[in-house]
């Protein structure tokens, strides 16, 4: 027979005559035989020679072994045949089969070789599920710790967070960037000689296994939950959520305190100047969360880094939080520092004022644990709550915010940018009701038509303010048919600033002024103006503290060319005078607040091509909504709000996402900077966390997230 033939034979009980099927490339030759019949148990114990590498740890080089199986072995068969053939006493356990053509796992150990498609050229490997890997955390500490590489990386990830005491671990995921990131990286940390970035935390003791567990173990308060994640019920203060990190072996707190800053010399080997399009290519890199990290090509012993995906941060709790806080707050910093998102420089100010305050408090032998206040029986606490709960707690107002929906109205000055027309406002009466805004000539003429009436449901709402300057603006960026409308609204005073720009940021989400995050986002404006406002504070700068501080440490290198470091200095000393009585857990607060504030937050580009569009554009994905992006100027040409969202489905022939919206509005686009399968993922994985609740009982819904993630390619 001639060696590149496939030989086939097919049995014909009919006449006691079997035919033999001879094929060749595309052709076949149809040559009738005679030939003894094979009984049907004979025929079924048909078997052949299987060659398994078993991937042993123990062993530098992998060894190959042949078994002999027939189709209707299941998999788990194979596995018990192969451990009787090694003959090594061991654990077994964690081992399973690895098909190296398919690049799958072969779990269903109650499947045959036959139902899995095996046949004797199948390349498998014995090897086993749980690998070293190493992460970059976004405190730039790297740790390195078992992952299981055959589970999906939604949970692979929620078991990381389990070992590391991180809460919430559906906002993070792995990201595998560019080749040359680490080796760029290290190249500079060792030319530097920063040991920092170049220490890594083992935690190969402990393999991260799915399913939380809840039993005695170190105290630590920052790691215990409100409730038992196994039955719900309150968990006692001496339960250590998770039980089995590495870390209460270690010290428990190790990733819940900041890094002591980095030299100006590392910053500005770190720091790359990038453009909308250079963002867009670094999102590239997330891995599929429905899919293992082994089929991914995700190799044993290599380094991804673990960031937050999704910008919505639920239920940040300083008590339960302390590492999850620490690690939002050097994500933070370090996406101001390299300019990931832009700030002003008055910002860039008050940014470098809070990481010089909370890295004194670091420092600091004399900083108490921010979880030493005094002891409160979780049970008393949840039956005080439940109480307040059943007695009607805040019934009354509650009822008064369904009655009677608060408006604004006062003197406002607005602009609408034209082309040849110089900038200048004009002072109108303005009206702020539910979540619009009608504006007219005067007070007198409000009971009558308004000038125009503007729908801000679906806006884009901008700070424009400079307090040195007495500048309190709004840049509004409204959605029209064909684009954006820009319309600018100057307030008077910080008070009348921070009302008319929370109700703005309220009514872009589709919420009114009784909604209950009214008063605390106003709250949260005027503090974040106090912080801006240099002469709310004596100016009191001491010698030492002038000595003790390198303040190019604390702002991006491009804003630290710009200033003499004396100058410098003193400028964050003077903005210091604000936050210098914060405790360290407030201070990391507010500077996650003030990060949440700037215009860009929250959003993910990605250069994408419009269905009936001749150039690429950017899309930016943020957790409410989907902004079009002029690649060339940065300026947003339009939003689509996921409240408005009917449906959304992937063309996985053509890659293209497609995209329904109230209004008989639609819009199709292909990803060119990265999978469209990372953009659905962006898009389902928003709406997913969009359901979550403030009840702390709730586990998550793994199979919805999947649903609205996964896809069907």
């Amino acid at each position: 027979m001639h060696p590149g033939w496939k030989c086939f034979y097919l049995f014909i009980t009919e006449n006691d005559v079997c035919c033999g099927f001879l094929i060749y490339d595309l052709y076949y030759v149809e040559t009738p035989v005679f030939a003894t019949m094979l009984s049907s148990s004979d025929f079924a114990s048909a078997s052949w020679e299987l060659v398994v590498r078993v991937d042993h740890p123990n062993e530098e080089e992998q060894k190959d072994i042949t078994l002999r199986v027939s189709g209707d072995l299941h998999i788990g068969g194979v596995m018990l045949k192969l451990v009787e053939q090694i003959n090594i006493a061991q654990d077994w356990s964690d081992f399973a089969l690895w098909w190296e053509q398919k690049h799958c796992w072969l779990l269903k150990t109650h499947w045959t070789l036959d139902k899995c498609g095996v046949q004797a050229d199948a390349k498998l490997v014995f090897t086993p599920q749980h690998k070293m890997l190493r992460l970059r955390l976004p405190n730039m500490k790297t740790v390195r710790l078992r992952v299981s590489f055959s589970t999906v990386v939604f949970r692979a990830v929620s078991d990381i967070c389990r070992a590391l005491n991180i809460r919430r671990a559906e906002e993070l995921s792995l990201l595998k960037p560019s080749g040359e990131y680490f080796k760029k990286k290290k190249k500079k940390d060792k030319n530097n000689k920063e040991p920092i970035i170049e220490d890594i935390l083992n935690l190969e003791g402990s393999p991260t296994i799915s399913g939380p567990s809840v039993s005695p173990g170190l105290y630590s308060k920052t790691m215990t939950p409100t409730y038992d994640p196994i039955n719900g019920t309150p968990a006692s203060s001496t339960m250590t959520w998770f039980s089995d990190s590495p870390l209460a072996e270690q010290n428990c707190s190790i990733l819940a305190f900041s890094q002591p800053p980095q030299s100006p010399e590392a910053l500005a080997d770190m720091y790359q100047s990038r453009s909308l399009a250079d963002k867009a290519k670094l999102n590239s890199g997330w891995l599929d969360s429905s899919r293992s990290l082994m089929e991914q090509g995700i190799q044993e012993d290599e380094q991804l880094l673990l960031r937050f995906k999704y910008y919505t941060f639920f239920d940040l709790n300083p008590k339960y939080d302390a590492v999850r806080i620490n690690q939002l707050y050097e994500q933070a910093r370090w996406a101001i520092l390299l300019e990931e998102i832009d700030c002003t420089e008055e910002e860039m100010l008050i940014f470098a004022a809070l990481q010089y305050h909370i890295s004194k408090l670091s420092l600091s032998t004399e900083i108490q644990d921010f979880t030493n206040e005094s002891e409160v029986d979780e049970v008393e606490a949840a039956l005080s709550n439940l109480e307040v709960t059943l007695e009607g707690g805040k019934a009354d107002n509650t009822l008064e915010d369904i009655t009677d929906i608060p408006k604004l109205a006062d003197n406002l000055r607005l602009f609408r940018p034209k082309k040849l027309i110089l900038k200048a406002f004009k002072q109108y009466w303005f009206v702020f009701k539910d979540t619009s805004i009608a504006y007219f000539k005067n007070k007198e003429l409000e009971q009558g038509e308004p000038v125009e009436k503007l729908n801000l449901r679906g806006c884009e709402v901008v700070p424009d303010v400079n307090v040195a300057g007495r500048k309190f603006g709004i840049k509004l960026l409204i959605p029209v048919a064909d684009g954006m409308n820009e319309v600018y609204l100057r307030c008077d005073h910080e008070s009348q600033y921070a009302q008319w720009m929370a109700a703005c940021i309220l009514a872009s989400k589709g919420k009114t002024m009784a909604d209950s995050s009214y008063q605390p986002e106003v709250l949260n404006i005027l503090s974040f103006l106090k912080m801006k406002n240099r002469n709310s504070a004596p100016q009191v700068a001491s010698g030492l503290e002038n000595m003790d501080m390198n303040p190019e440490c604390f702002v991006s290198p491009r804003c630290a060319k710009k200033h003499k470091s004396k100058q410098l200095a003193a400028c964050i000393l003077e903005a210091h005078q604000n936050v210098a009585q914060m405790p360290l857990v407030e201070a990391k607060l507010r500077f996650i607040q003030a990060w949440q504030s700037l215009p860009e937050f929250g959003l993910t580009y990605y250069l994408v091509r419009f269905k009936g569009s001749k150039k690429d554009d950017i899309l930016g994905i943020s957790y409410n909504r989907l902004i079009r992006i002029d690649a060339a100027t940065g300026i947003p040409i339009t939003t689509w709000r996921f409240t408005n969202m009917k449906q959304w489905n992937v063309n996985w022939e053509i890659r293209q996402v497609a995209i329904e919206f109230d209004q008989n509005v639609s819009i199709a686009f292909t990803c060119l900077s990265a999978d469209c399968k990372v953009v659905h993922e962006y898009i389902g994985g928003y709406i997913f966390l969009s359901t979550r609740s403030k009840d702390q009982n709730e586990t998550l819904d793994e199979d919805l997230f999947h649903k609205l993630t996964g896809g069907q390619e």
